[in-house]
């Protein structure tokens, strides 16, 4: 059986990039961050935001 990705909340990636509401917002709708709705709260699997850094680090090489 496998489990399922972790969910963060919004804060909670915030927190991890260290950037603001809106710029997580922003990076949600230019699909530069893969998120998902659940009941009107929106959620970004944990991979997701490594995927993200991974191709922030990729950009600068």
């Amino acid at each position: 059986m496998t489990t399922a990705p972790e969910l963060l909340t919004v804060p909670e990636v915030m927190a991890r990039l260290k950037v603001g509401r809106s710029k997580v917002y922003d990076l949600i709708r230019s699909n530069r961050l893969a998120s998902i709705k659940i009941d009107g709260s929106r959620r970004v699997p944990v991979e997701a935001v490594h995927d993200f850094i991974q191709s922030q680090l990729a950009e600068a090489a």
